[in-house]
């Protein structure tokens, strides 16, 4: 299970978002920089144990009204190659040393590890306890016979989402959801999805949903 390594970083992983986040194709501010906390979320493991996977919450509320993003994140210790474009930026860790930070979505690692979720083939971790399962991460993958898949097929951005298209026993496109709300649904989608929970306000949980499941083309 995830070892959560409670130490510095410089500069911090929100540091490093709100850089980040204005040029999105998904962010929602008018300009300013967006000011940051981290409102949720949780984190799967690599089977190998070199890659650290979060699907953070960060709440903005530099804004009229507060939004919140869903950011998938990997750290590495080297970087990964051919994946300048997805590159969020560097920290250094107090126990690791320097992590390469990138935008989950675009790493065959999170990726497989996702698709791995879906199927109930790997289990989501708690955010910022070690060796500790979270039971409020739902996962379902309609069918069976689902092959487990290497890396993306490709990645493509959208206003409000992420689609990543990978290829099992058949095609399926994973959305991403970049700015959540609370809402149990799954978007109309019958192929599967993952809904998790974040802090919406003092002593607040909410649910929705984070990643919905289609065919693919």
């Amino acid at each position: 299970m995830a070892v959560i390594h409670h130490t510095t970083l410089s500069p911090t992983k929100l540091e490093l978002l709100a850089r980040w986040l204005p040029a999105q194709p998904w962010y929602a501010g008018d300009g300013a920089a967006p000011d940051l906390t981290t409102a949720g979320g949780f984190r799967l493991d690599d089977p190998e144990g070199e890659v650290g996977m979060e699907f953070m919450v960060a709440t903005d509320t530099s804004g009229a009204a507060p939004v919140r993003y869903h950011v998938p994140l990997t750290y590495r210790g080297a970087p990964l190659p051919g994946a300048d474009h997805a590159l969020i930026g560097t920290l250094e860790h107090g126990v690791l040393g320097k992590r390469w930070a990138y935008d989950g979505t675009h790493d065959p690692v999170l990726v497989a590890q996702l698709f791995a979720l879906l199927t109930g083939q790997a289990e989501a971790h708690a955010q910022s306890v070690s060796d500790t399962l979270d039971p409020t991460v739902r996962a379902r993958l309609m069918g069976t016979g689902h092959s487990a898949v290497q890396a993306p097929a490709a990645v493509t951005q959208s206003p409000s989402a992420t689609d990543i298209l990978v290829r099992s026993t058949r095609p399926l496109l994973l959305r991403v959801h970049r700015v959540l709300t609370p809402d149990e649904s799954d978007g109309g989608s019958t192929t599967g999805h993952i809904s998790a929970t974040w802090t919406e306000g003092p002593g607040e949980r909410v649910r929705g949903v984070f990643l919905t499941v289609r065919e693919g083309a």
